[in-house]
């Protein structure tokens, strides 16, 4: 089974849904129909506002796949595979409706930038936070951008460092990347689904403005987080990253 990206229209709401068995980690190949899919909801007239979540209790997203990662070669299917998070945080960042996410368990590395990326995140008291992407050679390059937007140049850093320590849900809302903390899915849903109800039955010209506004400065981003992933490429080959991952995956 290697997961899946699935999408539903209903009520002028489009909910994206992605899940993978190892933890929600996402390879190449559902990056790009994540991507695909958000892209295609934020061009679709039937859709107002998206709603990004992912399946399962336990995780919302452990990032990039490590089965893919320890494959990887050369430079440019590096580039290309961190590439992946690059397109769907900026099919999020263009998107000219809400996008809003469903954090329903622990969030890692690519799944925090997902979280970060999206306009109104909402989660449940056990979402807790890692990038761990230093723990393992690299850096949260790509996804640094959305992240440090979100919860500041300060929290971002504490974050990067701090890699193998994980941050409570109650962090994340102190630092702004949750909206609001919920004890229970259906309270969660619940709060969701109202919000959607009411953003499908608002102007849909007032909300591509301000979605223009809230992301004004990161007109960059499709050349910078390339950038980013070129850097991530490069590193993903060193023999101190490959013995990291290969550490990782021994205990995992």
């Amino acid at each position: 089974m290697e997961g899946y990206v699935k999408s539903a229209t209903t009520n002028n709401i489009t909910t994206i849904t992605f899940f993978h068995p190892q933890s929600n980690s996402l390879p190449g190949t559902l990056l790009r129909q994540l991507a695909e899919e958000i892209t295609n909801a934020g061009n679709d007239s039937n859709a107002k506002v998206i709603v990004l979540q992912s399946e399962g209790e336990k995780a919302f997203c452990a990032g990039a796949s490590f089965d893919e990662l320890i494959i990887i070669k050369d430079f440019e299917t590096g580039k290309k595979f961190f590439s992946g998070f690059a397109l769907v945080i900026n099919a999020i960042r263009t998107a000219p409706k809400f996008v809003l996410a469903r954090v329903q368990g622990k969030a890692v590395g690519g799944g925090v930038g997902i979280a970060s990326a999206a306009d109104y995140t909402l989660a449940l008291e056990s979402a807790s936070v890692k990038l761990s992407e230093l723990a393992v050679g690299i850096g949260p390059f790509v996804v640094g951008p959305a992240v440090e937007r979100k919860i500041g140049t300060s929290a971002f850093t504490s974050l990067s460092i701090n890699a193998t320590e994980w941050q409570t849900a109650d962090w994340a809302k102190e630092k702004g990347l949750y909206v609001e903390i919920y004890k229970t899915v259906g309270e969660m849903d619940t709060a969701i689904a109202t919000l959607a109800t009411q953003l499908s039955n608002s102007n849909p010209e007032a909300m591509q403005m301000l979605k223009k506004i809230f992301w004004k400065g990161t007109e960059n981003w499709d050349t910078l987080l390339i950038e980013r992933a070129e850097m991530s490429g490069k590193l993903v080959l060193s023999e101190f990253t490959v013995n990291a991952i290969n550490k990782f995956k021994s205990k995992s």
